[in-house]
C-alpha cells in the first residue's frame, strides 16, 4: 500500500518521540551539540531577524495561525466530517512539523546538563539551613526597602518605565557576564507581550516563544515584579527551560544589578519562595519570623496578591493544568511545582556566597 507524503509526515512523529526520549538519557550529547552547538546560532539569528521589531512577532503569528485554522474548520466543516481520516491525516501532519519545529529551534534545552553542574552546586534540601537563609534574607530584603523609601512601613515602588526596566535588564546580564561568562546574553530580544490580558487570566507573566525566539513579559504586571520576570525570560532565552534555573538566573541577574530598586525586587521575589516553604514544612516558625518583615514589604506582596486574585477565573486552573502536563511531558517531573525548587538552589548558592 503506498503512503501518502503527508502520512509519512506524520508518521515521524513516532521517531522523533523515540529519539528525543533517547537524547534526555544523554545529557552530555545535548549540552555539547545542541545547547553548545546548534541552539546559539538559532537563537542568535532570530534575535537578530526580530529584535529590533518593537512589538511581537510571535504573538502575532500565533494570532494569525489560530485565525487560519479556525476559519479553516468552520469553512470547510462538513469537507471535514466527510473526510475525518484525510483531516486527522493532515492534524498529524501538522503536529510532527511543529514537535519537529519546537525541538530544533528551542526545545532540546529541557535535555541538556543541568545548571547546577556547571554552578557546582549541591541543591539543598536540609530545612535548618532555609530558615536560616530565610531570616538572612528577610534582613537583607528590609534593608533594601529601607534604603530605598526611608520607611519601613512604605511599599516600594519602582520608577522606571517598562522599557528602561528592559535596558536595565540586559545591564544586568552584561554585568552578570563578568561573573559567570556562560551566562552572556547577546544581540536582545526583549518585549512586550500583545496578549498580556490573557496571559494575565491564565495566570502567566510571561514567556518564551520558541519558534521566534523572542522573551515576552506580560504588561500589566506590577513594576515592582516586572525587573524579574524579564531577567527570567531571557535566561529561558540564552538555552536554560528548566523554571526553577530559569528562576534561579532571573533572581542572579537580578540580585546582581547596580540598580537597588531591582536588588530589591530580586530580594523580594526569593524572599516569597523562602516563606513559602518555610510555612509548608513550620507555621511556627513562619509566624514568628514574619513578625520581622518591614511592612512595606508585606505591602509589596500585598500588592502582587490583588493583582492576581482580581483575574481569578474559572479557566485558569485549567491553563495550569495544562502547562503543568507541557512541563511533566518536557523533562520537568514535578511540573508547575518546579518553580519553587529554586529554593534549592538559593540556600546552596548563598552557602557559599553570603548574602
Amino acid at each position: 500500500m503506498k503512503i501518502s507524503f503527508k502520512t509519512a509526515i506524520a508518521l515521524t512523529l513516532i521517531p522523533q518521540f523515540i529519539i528525543v526520549k533517547w537524547l534526555a538519557t544523554r545529557t552530555d550529547l545535548v549540552e555539547q551539540y545542541y545547547s553548545m552547538g546548534i541552539y546559539p546560532i538559532i537563537s542568535n539569528f532570530f534575535r537578530l531577524l526580530f529584535g529590533w521589531i518593537p512589538f511581537s512577532v510571535g504573538d502575532l503569528l500565533y494570532f494569525s495561525l489560530s485565525v487560519l485554522a479556525l476559519l479553516y474548520i468552520v469553512r470547510k466543516r462538513k469537507h471535514i466530517w466527510r473526510n475525518k481520516l484525510k483531516f486527522l491525516e493532515n492534524v498529524g501532519m501538522v503536529i510532527a512539523v511543529a514537535y519537529f519545529t519546537f525541538h530544533i529551534m528551542w526545545g532540546m534545552n529541557y535535555y541538556r546538563e543541568p545548571l547546577a553542574h556547571k554552578l557546582q552546586l549541591t541543591p539543598n534540601k536540609e530545612y535548618k539551613d532555609l530558615l536560616k537563609f530565610t531570616e538572612r534574607l528577610i534582613k537583607k530584603t528590609n534593608e533594601s526597602q529601607l534604603q530605598i523609601t526611608k520607611d519601613s512601613s512604605l511599599a516600594v515602588k519602582i520608577p522606571y518605565s517598562q522599557k528602561e526596566i528592559f535596558n536595565k535588564t540586559i545591564d544586568g546580564y552584561k554585568h552578570l557576564k563578568t561573573i559567570h561568562p556562560f551566562l552572556a546574553y547577546n544581540t536582545p530580544s526583549l518585549k512586550k507581550s500583545l496578549f498580556s490580558t490573557g496571559l494575565t487570566y491564565m495566570g502567566y507573566a510571561g514567556y518564551l516563544n520558541p519558534f521566534t525566539n523572542e522573551a515576552q513579559v506580560n504588561d500589566l504586571l506590577p513594576n515592582f515584579r516586572f525587573p524579574f520576570v524579564a531577567g527570567h525570560e531571557v535566561g529561558h532565552q540564552i538555552g536554560y527551560s528548566a523554571e526553577n534555573e530559569t528562576n534561579f538566573i532571573g533572581y542572579l541577574v537580578t540580585s546582581n544589578n547596580k540598580d537597588p530598586y531591582f536588588k530589591y525586587a530580586a530580594y523580594a521575589y526569593a524572599l516569597g519562595y523562602c516563606l513559602n516553604d518555610v510555612r509548608r514544612t513550620n507555621k511556627n516558625d513562619f509566624e514568628r519570623i514574619m513578625l520581622n518583615l518591614n511592612h512595606g514589604v508585606k505591602m509589596n506582596f500585598q500588592e502582587m496578591a490583588i493583582f492576581w486574585n482580581s483575574y481569578e477565573n474559572p479557566m485558569e486552573p485549567v491553563f495550569k493544568s495544562i502547562f503543568d502536563t507541557f512541563l511533566k511531558a518536557n523533562n520537568q517531573t514535578e511540573g508547575i511545582r518546579s518553580y519553587n525548587a529554586v529554593v534549592l538552589f538559593l540556600v546552596a548558592y548563598h552557602k557559599n556566597h553570603p548574602l
